[in-house]
C-alpha cells in the first residue's frame, strides 16, 4: 500500500479512493475565465485540479483563484524555481515539477525548502519527453529512464527534508506507460498519479487513455488519475469516472448494459441506451440496467441486473431479475424504464428522493 499524502483537504493514498485530477485550458491569470472552468470541472467530477504556472502574474493569480474555489489548486511548474516559490506562496495546495527542466540541484533545494515550510506536497512528473539529460543518455527513452530520472529527483527532494512526494512516469506510448508505472511500483511506496500523456484526440485518446489507466488499475497500481485530452478539460472527468467505473474502483453508480444488436432487433434500442445512461449518469447509487435488442435471451443475459427491458417489433418486456413483470408499447419504453429505475433507487418520475 503507498503512503497517504493530503492535498488541501483531499487525501491520495493509503487505500483510499483513486482522484480524479484535471488541468485548466484558460490562461490562469484570466481570474474569471479560470473560476468559472474549474467550477464546470468541479460539478463534473474532478476532485484535484491544476493550472499552468507561466509568469508572474499566473503565480499571484493562484490567491484569488483559491479564494473563490473549494477544490485543491496545484501549480504546474517548468523551467523556474522562482515561479514554484511564488505559486506556493500564494496559496497553492501542491506544485507539479518536472524533473528535466526545474534546473540545478540549488533551483531544485530553493523549493524543497519552499513546500516544506508551508508544508505541502510536491509532484515529482516523468514524462518521456523531458527525461533528465544524464539518465535517457545512459538508458535511452526507456521505462528505466521514465523511473530512475524520476526517483533521483525524489532523492534530492528527501536530501532537503520533502516527504510528502507524488510520482509520476508518463509517456505517450501505452506499453512505455505502463511499464514504467509497474516499475516504480516496485521501487516506491510513495502515491503514484497515472495517466498517458498526450493521448490525443477525444477518439484515440479515450482509447488510449483507458487502456492504459485501465491496465494499471486492474494491476492495484495508481492513487490518482488524469485522462489528458485535446478536449474540453471536463470530457476528461467523465472519461476518468467510466474507466474507474470499469475498473470496479467506483461502486455507486447506475451501470447500464446493452447489447450491440443484430438482424433480430426491430426497435432502436440503440437510441434507448444512450438516453438512459445519459439521464442516468450523475446518479450515485448503485444500480445495473440492462437495455436488449430483442426477447429472444435478453432477459437471460441480464438476469443478474436489477431491471431492464427487451424489445419487439411493436411492444417491449419490462423485467426485473431476469423475471418479466409488465409489457409496454415500443414508444412508450423510455418512459416505462426510467420510471421502473427510479422506483428502484426510491426516486420519483424526475428523479428526486
Amino acid at each position: 500500500m503507498t503512503k497517504k499524502i493530503q492535498i488541501g483537504q483531499v487525501m491520495i493514498g493509503g487505500g483510499t479512493p483513486v482522484r480524479i485530477q484535471s488541468m485548466t485550458t484558460t490562461h490562469t491569470s484570466d481570474i474569471s475565465a479560470t473560476i468559472e472552468q474549474i467550477r464546470r470541472l468541479e460539478q463534473a467530477g474532478c476532485e484535484i485540479v491544476r493550472v499552468a504556472v507561466r509568469d508572474e502574474r499566473d503565480a499571484k493569480s493562484i490567491k484569488i483563484l483559491k479564494e473563490n474555489c473549494t477544490i485543491p489548486l496545484v501549480a504546474d511548474i517548468h523551467f523556474s524555481a522562482r515561479l514554484a516559490v511564488s505559486a506556493v506562496e500564494n496559496g497553492a495546495d501542491k506544485i507539479r515539477i518536472n524533473p528535466g527542466n526545474i534546473g540545478k540541484e540549488t533551483d531544485l533545494r530553493l523549493v524543497a525548502d519552499c513546500v516544506r515550510a508551508h508544508g505541502i506536497p510536491v509532484r515529482v512528473g516523468s514524462n518521456s519527453g523531458s527525461i533528465a539529460a544524464d539518465f535517457e543518455q545512459k538508458l535511452g527513452r526507456s521505462a528505466n529512464a521514465l523511473v530512475e530520472s524520476a526517483l533521483h529527483n525524489v532523492s534530492l527532494l528527501e536530501k532537503y527534508g520533502v516527504y510528502s512526494i507524488v510520482i509520476s512516469a508518463k509517456a505517450s506510448s501505452v506499453p512505455l506507460t505502463v511499464a514504467a508505472y509497474r516499475l516504480l511500483a516496485e521501487k516506491t511506496q510513495y502515491p503514484l498519479h497515472i495517466g498517458v500523456t498526450e493521448a490525443g484526440t477525444s477518439e484515440s485518446g479515450v482509447v488510449k487513455s483507458s487502456i492504459g489507466i485501465g491496465a494499471l488499475l486492474l494491476a492495484g497500481i495508481g492513487d490518482t488519475i488524469r485522462v489528458s485530452l485535446t478536449e474540453d478539460p471536463v470530457r476528461e472527468i467523465d472519461t476518468a469516472k467510466r474507466i474507474l467505473r470499469a475498473c470496479g474502483r467506483e461502486q455507486n453508480f447506475i451501470d447500464v448494459i446493452s447489447c450491440p444488436t443484430c438482424g433480430r432487433c426491430e426497435w432502436d434500442c440503440m437510441r434507448l441506451a444512450q438516453k438512459i445512461e445519459t439521464r442516468t449518469f450523475g446518479i450515485q447509487q448503485r444500480l445495473k440496467v440492462a437495455v436488449m435488442g430483442c426477447v429472444v435471451n435478453g432477459p437471460g443475459e441480464a438476469k443478474d441486473c436489477d431491471v431492464g427491458i427487451a424489445g419487439g417489433k411493436d411492444k417491449c418486456v419490462l423485467f426485473r431479475h431476469g423475471q418479466p413483470v409488465g409489457i409496454v408499447a415500443a414508444e412508450q419504453a423510455e418512459e416505462a424504464l426510467l420510471k421502473a429505475i427510479f422506483e428502484c433507487l426510491g426516486k420519483d418520475e424526475k428523479g428526486r428522493q
